[in-house]
């Protein structure tokens, strides 16, 4: 497989284009999957398309246990034979998956893509219950479809799948990164100031929007974007839990809570997703941050000012957390181990530059 990315004058044209005609390897070695964890849902095309498939147990954010038991069951109810081995996950189908119901025992959003992929090339009816509503959920199936497959129900709790004997090439558009657009507008609520998010999209996060709103600042849809501005007035304390979708996004708790670091009173942020995602706090006091924690619950004490310092990222979201603080910090802050943010944030310092933040990226 091989993909191709285009550059265009000063920028990257938002297009790339992929070729897999022909598969010449089956296995996802450690060393790529580690770092990364989505890339193990290529268990899923690989299974269902070549009928095998060896992937390394998954890497990526220590954020919790995040076990792949879902995945695992799933494909063995379309008939997958599967065991582990020495790290990896070995799995095989010879004579090619089957449809099947499978009810998931709670919502996975990186299993349901999965099981979308490979029941889509499963012989027969496949029907997904209790599936991930998530918008990335919609775009996978209206990209799946667009190359000829038959899925319908995507959104909600129940998907159905029709198998086909294959699929083909399509054009498809990639939803805006609804946790960027919400990081970048929490940002600008955190500094103040007026920024056009140009192509995001208020429908893919009305809740965590909302309570940007609450904060103080004024949100709402612009053209082909959103505008967010505070300009002036203090950052109001507001209590958010993270929930699934359409509920507040786990993948935004960090940012939000860098932004109350700031708020005129006192905060509350529950996490209910994920039990070790609280590791960006530590790094947040370095900066002056008031919080405590109580098992899954974080209070926040809003503080008149931050204290650039050095700070170290533990996970994709803690590292932009930590310079959405910096912004709002007296003097430089210098965030290391930003290999974590790279993995969600493509050329973020150039982005805030135009904005107006000083950041530079340094060697460490």
């Amino acid at each position: 497989m091989n993909g191709r990315r285009e550059r265009q004058g000063e920028g990257y044209s938002r297009t790339i284009h992929f070729t897999a005609r022909n598969i010449v390897d089956t296995t996802a070695p450690y060393e790529l999957v580690s770092k990364m964890r989505a890339s193990f849902w290529v268990i899923g095309p690989l299974l269902a398309r070549m009928h095998e498939a060896k992937v390394s147990l998954p890497g990526g954010c220590a954020i919790g246990t995040r076990p792949v038991d879902l995945f695992i069951d799933g494909l063995r109810a379309l008939g997958a034979e599967i065991d582990i081995e020495s790290g990896y996950v070995n799995a095989r189908a010879p004579g090619g998956l089957v449809g099947n119901r499978y009810v998931f025992p709670k919502v996975s959003v990186g299993a349901t893509h999965v099981m979308l992929m490979a029941a889509s090339l499963a012989r027969g009816e496949t029907l997904i219950e209790n599936a991930a509503c998530e918008p990335e959920v919609v775009n996978l199936a209206e990209c799946l479809n667009a190359m000829g497959a038959r899925i319908s129900g995507a959104g909600t709790p129940k998907i159905r799948i029709e198998g086909v004997a294959g699929l083909s090439g399509a054009r498809v558009a990639v939803i805006p990164d609804r946790i960027e657009t919400g990081t970048y507008a929490m940002a600008v609520a955190m500094t103040g100031g007026d920024v056009l998010l140009d192509g995001a999209r208020t429908d893919l996060l009305e809740v965590a929007l909302d309570k940007i709103r609450a904060a103080g600042a004024e949100v709402f849809a612009e053209g082909d974007g959103i505008r967010v501005r505070r300009l002036g007035g203090e950052i109001r304390p507001v209590d958010v839990t993270t929930e699934v979708y359409p509920g507040f996004p786990t993948d935004l708790q960090a940012q939000f809570m860098g932004l109350m670091t700031r708020s005129i009173g006192v905060s509350h942020v529950t996490e209910t997703i994920f039990e070790n995602r609280f590791m960006h706090v530590q790094e947040l006091a370095r900066l002056g941050a008031r919080i405590t924690l109580s098992g899954q619950i974080a209070r926040i004490q809003g503080v008149n000012e931050l204290k650039g310092a050095p700070v170290m990222a533990t996970d994709l979201r803690a590292s932009v957390s930590l310079v959405i603080a910096g912004l709002a910090a007296e003097g430089e802050t210098v965030v290391s181990r930003v290999y974590h943010l790279d993995r969600g944030f493509e050329r973020l310092e150039e982005k805030l530059t135009r904005c107006g933040a000083i950041v530079e990226r340094v060697s460490e």
